[in-house]
Order: C-alpha cells, then sequence, then structure tokens
C-alpha cells in the first residue's frame, strides 16, 4: 500500500485494522442513513499490460474482458477446471492496461496463479496496490458531479484516476494519492468518513459476493448468484475459460440448488467468510457457508449465506453450529430470477 495515502489514513485516525476511524457503531448507522466515503484498504491491484493482455484474461475469466472499453468495467471471476471460484474481480482499463481489484487476501495467489498461464503471450502482470487509492463512496456522488443516471459498472475519468458506478447507491474511485488526498478532503465535508466494516456492510446490502482465501472454491459462480444481471459475473456466450464446461452445464442441463441469501441474526460475535450452515433437513452436515458477515446498524449481524433453497425455504437453517443461532431472512435488492432480475448490469453478452 502507498504510505503517503496510509499516513494521511493514519492522521484522519483510521484503526489498526481499517475496520473502524475508532466509532463503529455510528460509522454502520452513517453507512444506512447517509453519504459515508471509505477507504478499502481490504482491497489490492493487478495491472496486466501488453498487447496480448486483453485476450489473455478473455480466455482465463467468466466473463467478457474483449468487451471492456474506456468507460466500461466487469464483474468476473476465476475458476479452477471444476468451476469453483478462485476468485472474484472488478476489472477496468487503464489506458492501454487492465486493472483488476481483488481482496488482499487472495490476491498473491492469483497474480501466481495468472503468470502460470503467460508461457509465450506478450503480458506482464504485477501487483500495483502502491501506485493507487481505492475509495468507496455510497449514497452521493454530487461532489464529483457524475452522471447520478449512469448504468452499473459505467466508468469515469476523474482527476488523477477513474470513478466506477458499482450499483444503485455505490461508486468506486481510483486514483493517484495525492488526488486521493485532496478528494477524500472535498469529500468529508458533506459524507461521513467509516472504515472497512461499514463498507463491507453496504457490500452486503447490495448483494454483492466476494471470494476470500477461507472460502477459496467453495463456490460455482450460480452459487454466488453470479450469471443473475444484477451481479453481471459470468457470460455464457464467450468462450472458453477454465471451468467454463462445469458452469455452463449448471446453467443448462442441472438445477441450481444452492444461492446466495441475505440474512440477519442476533449472537454475541461475527462469523467469519466460511463459517458452516446446518438445516434442520441435513442434521450434523452442513447445507451451506457464510459468504460474508459484518454487524449490523441496529443490532446483530447482517450476512450473505450460500445455502440449499430447499433449507432456506423452510426457515430452520442454523449458522456456526447445528445449534447456532437461527437468522432471518433479510431480502437481497435484486430477483433471484434471471428473467426478472431488477438490474440492466451488463454481462458482456
Amino acid at each position: 500500500m502507498n504510505m503517503q495515502w496510509i499516513n494521511f489514513l493514519t492522521e484522519q485516525g483510521i484503526s489498526a485494522s481499517h475496520d473502524d476511524f475508532g466509532a463503529a457503531a455510528q460509522e454502520l448507522h452513517a453507512a444506512q442513513n447517509g453519504m459515508v466515503i471509505a477507504p478499502l484498504l481490504d482491497c489490492g491491484l493487478i495491472r496486466a499490460s501488453g498487447v496480448d493482455a486483453g485476450v489473455f484474461l478473455h480466455n482465463l475469466l467468466t466473463n467478457d474482458i474483449n468487451g471492456i472499453d474506456a468507460v466500461t468495467a466487469r464483474f468476473a471471476g476465476m475458476c479452477t477446471p471444476k468451476g469453483r471460484l478462485l476468485a472474484t474481480m472488478l476489472i477496468w482499463r487503464d489506458g492501454d492496461d487492465f486493472l483488476l481489484m481483488l481482496p488482499n487476501d487472495v490476491l498473491p495467489g492469483i497474480l501466481k496463479k495468472l503468470s502460470m498461464y503467460v508461457l509465450r503471450s506478450k503480458v506482464k502482470l504485477a501487483e500495483v496496490t502502491d501506485e493507487l487509492a481505492l475509495i468507496g463512496v455510497s449514497k452521493s456522488i454530487g461532489v464529483i458531479d457524475l452522471n447520478a443516471d449512469a448504468a452499473a459498472h459505467t466508468v469515469f475519468a476523474i482527476d488523477g484516476g477513474k470513478a466506477i458506478r458499482l450499483d444503485a447507491t455505490r461508486w468506486l474511485l481510483s486514483v493517484t494519492p495525492t488526488a486521493a488526498i485532496a478528494r477524500w478532503t472535498a469529500l468529508r465535508a458533506t459524507a461521513s468518513v467509516v472504515g472497512t466494516q461499514a463498507w463491507q456492510w453496504l457490500e452486503i446490502q447490495a448483494g454483492q459476493p466476494r471470494v476470500v482465501a477461507a472460502t477459496q472454491e467453495a463456490f460455482v459462480p450460480q452459487m454466488l448468484n453470479m450469471e443473475l444481471p444484477a451481479v453481471a459475473g459470468v457470460s455464457f456466450t464467450k468462450g472458453c475459460y477454465p471451468g467454463q464446461e462445469i458452469v455452463a452445464r449448471t446453467q443448462y442441463l442441472g438445477k441450481i440448488k444452492r444461492r446466495m441469501f441475505g440474512v440477519h441474526f442476533d449472537h454475541t460475535a461475527t462469523l467469519p467468510a466460511g463459517a458452516p450452515v446446518f438445516s434442520a433437513q441435513t442434521g450434523e452436515q452442513q447445507c451451506g457457508l457464510v459468504v460474508s458477515c459484518t454487524p449490523a446498524p441496529q443490532s446483530g449481524f447482517d450476512a450473505l449465506i450460500c445455502v440449499q433453497s430447499s433449507a432456506m425455504e423452510t426457515g430452520e437453517i442454523n449458522l456456526g453450529t447445528p445449534t447456532g443461532p437461527r437468522p432471518l431472512a433479510k431480502a437481497l435488492p435484486y430477483s433471484l430470477s434471471v428473467d426478472d432480475s431488477m438490474s440492466p448490469a451488463p454481462t458482456g453478452e
């Protein structure tokens, strides 16, 4: 990470964990009720450069990378040959290069994995987390004077970098550290400052999945709703990539038995990603996993869980252990049906 940016945030009062700025509960309420800005220090960047970079990524990831231009970003996954997700990432152009944003705890392994495929391709891969600062903005972007009606995954050029619309309420800024400090100072005049915990709560409210080290190889893309237009992480017309046959077979020949759902529960502590989910139907055998989880603004915790749909329908599921907390279903902001999903986010198809 860039020390200029880190030192600035330290002066602003960010905690050592980067979870908050010393007022976690208040920050969650701010994220729920108003405009917030968050330094996304839990994510990093890989740069893919070279004349073959686009084709190289297109042949390895679940979405249509060839369709990415200067004003378009894409969400995508990288799978094993068995169709299991190793990572999820957001991808956009930086000049002739591509930038891949993904969680820090999987980034080194994914960089190594991608490098194994380079062979004779004219591609260079490098971690560039220290070159750019990532800032999340929620609720309003008027201060940056961007088109509020822009579709999800639209990219705008701004001073020092890019602004990317993530969904109806969230934006991502990817800018130089110097520009980030100036932008942060301007934004905080009208926005509340929050840490990564509050931003991850917003991510959960958006129904946006992320794969971390604890959940690598646990899901095929459809289990995380990635084929739905609202998440827009899979193209079924782009051709082959590792795991493509399994992903396509799941889509067209099989029934998707596990889905990602939103839930709320009361407990004494948060549950980590990868924590098991149990149901009355399966007894001591787990029927799913926690995808992500954070404290909720009012009380308790909000989470995304991947679980057997039949178990979710009964309402008799438990988190962590067979006798753990029983959650309440919490609606996602999109339908789980491909036909009537409400978001027009691009899929590359």
